[in-house]
């Protein structure tokens, strides 16, 4: 029974803090300003942060299976790696659903539902992408050298393109779905001219959740050159992603303004790539990831800030 501990408080914790977000921070269903948004997103960092100390009592009484042998102040420090990774590489996720929302014209009022539905969506398919990678992990040696390759062309892919103005909706969804442009008060199905269709709502949805997915072959192969500890992977996932909802409201208007930010995520995913790629034959020190991602994503911020005061007007342009 004490094995699977761990795991009930991961799950009653996230039921919590889902509770918390639906039915006390979006009671009422409305835009949060910007104030609020930024303490619900203190909130969130807060308990993930929070969380490591339960990492650590987890691995000090050895409540979970340690094939890696970590210790409890190496599995709290693997925890905060993975969810500072997880944290920083899910900023472009919510420049894209600042975009998926705009390409569906997607109400503001409806917004904090669709946000909500995509999170607890991304709980699913990232644990069933999760099992996947670590399958392939035990059982194919070298795939962390694919994995890493994945990440480099990731990093380098970001980096050339160019900056788009909206998503283009798939078609094959729509017509597999047979989506319409109504709304319908909010509903994901409707009646036009007697014959039952999926509402633009639910189009935005499907689409948010194929585009987490996506993401996901990206962060997850990331954390894998932290750890491959199924509770560290899974429950630093579980935690960067929990208050996207109320970050996206503080930073869908100002992620245009961190423009350097992208550059901070490209050298994180350059570091992961090589950590996963030479992982087989050299040793990385594990205090070195934690200050290096934190280094690079302040530096971003700082200098993003930096260029804003000093050309104004080339950041409005």
């Amino acid at each position: 029974m004490l094995q699977f501990l761990p795991w009930i408080i991961l799950i009653a914790y996230m039921t919590l803090l889902l509770c918390i977000d639906f039915f006390i921070f979006n009671k009422k269903g409305e835009i949060p300003p910007t104030k609020k948004a930024v303490k619900e997103t203190l909130f969130f960092v807060f308990n993930g942060l929070a969380f490591s100390g339960l990492v650590y009592w987890f691995y000090r009484d050895g409540m979970l299976p340690n094939a890696d042998g970590l210790s409890p102040l190496k599995a709290m420090s693997n925890y905060l790696s993975g969810y500072t990774i997880e944290l920083s590489l899910s900023v472009d996720n919510l420049f894209v659903i600042a975009l998926i929302f705009s390409s569906y014209k997607i109400p503001r009022v409806h917004e904090h539902k669709l946000l909500f539905l995509g999170i607890v969506g991304a709980f699913f398919f990232r644990g069933l992408l999760i099992g996947f990678g670590l399958l392939l992990i035990h059982h194919v040696e070298q795939i962390t050298i694919l994995f890493g390759a994945f990440l480099l062309y990731t990093a380098f892919k970001m980096l050339k393109e160019e900056d788009e103005e909206e998503v283009k909706k798939p078609s094959w969804l729509l017509r597999l779905f047979n989506i319409s442009k109504e709304f319908d008060g909010g509903k994901f199905r409707t009646t036009i001219n007697g014959k039952r269709v999926f509402t633009a709502l639910f189009g935005a949805l499907l689409t948010i959740e194929i585009t987490d997915v996506l993401f996901a072959l990206d962060s997850i192969p990331a954390i894998f050159s932290v750890t491959t500890d199924p509770f560290i992977v899974f429950s630093s996932n579980i935690f960067a992603i929990m208050g996207l909802r109320s970050m996206y409201f503080f930073l869908a208007n100002m992620l245009d303004k961190f423009s350097y930010l992208k550059y901070s995520v490209f050298v994180i995913l350059l570091f992961v790539s090589a950590k996963l790629i030479l992982m087989q034959f050299v040793h990385f020190p594990e205090w070195i990831s934690l200050p290096l991602i934190a280094t690079s994503l302040i530096s971003g911020v700082i200098y993003s800030i930096y260029r804003m005061k000093k050309d104004p007007q080339e950041e409005e342009e």
